[in-house]
């Protein structure tokens, strides 16, 4: 592990998976916002059984979908931040992830009624952000 004192220069791709990331975590911070706030402009675009399914959410759901999107998000931003608290938030978006799939594929009909096959994607880019921010740290980028 790298002297925490001292702080490695910043490689150039830390910028462009850090913009990059933020880009693709906004998506799903944006999308649990205005599901959860109830817009009715963006739910326009769901069918009348995906909004039912999404409002019916237990709150334990709604949690860790939050805790899933927000982590990422706020992992990204604090990732450009070169700060090595990335590291568990971006943790926090594959534990919201994995519990999220979890209430969606196997406590109820959610691949049925969101007709979605996003979620392995998501995983996968979740788990990966997180190995990234990892590395950084080994690397003595993340302070």
């Amino acid at each position: 592990m790298a002297d925490p004192t001292q702080s490695a220069k910043t490689p150039w791709h830390l910028w462009v998976v850090g913009v990059v990331s933020l880009l693709w975590n906004s998506v799903g911070a944006l999308d649990f916002t205005m599901t959860q706030s109830h817009s009715a402009t963006y739910l326009q675009g769901h069918t009348p059984e995906q909004v039912a399914y999404i409002r019916g959410f237990p709150l334990w759901a709604v949690v860790v979908w939050g805790l899933g999107t927000w982590g990422g998000f706020l992992g990204s931003v604090v990732l450009l931040l070169r700060r090595n608290f990335a590291i568990k938030l971006f943790g926090a978006s594959i534990v919201g992830a994995v519990l999220t799939n979890l209430y969606n594929y196997g406590l109820s009909d959610g691949m049925k009624v969101m007709q979605n096959g996003t979620s392995a994607v998501i995983f996968v880019i979740a788990v990966l952000l997180f190995i990234y921010a990892r590395a950084m740290r080994k690397k003595g980028v993340l302070r």
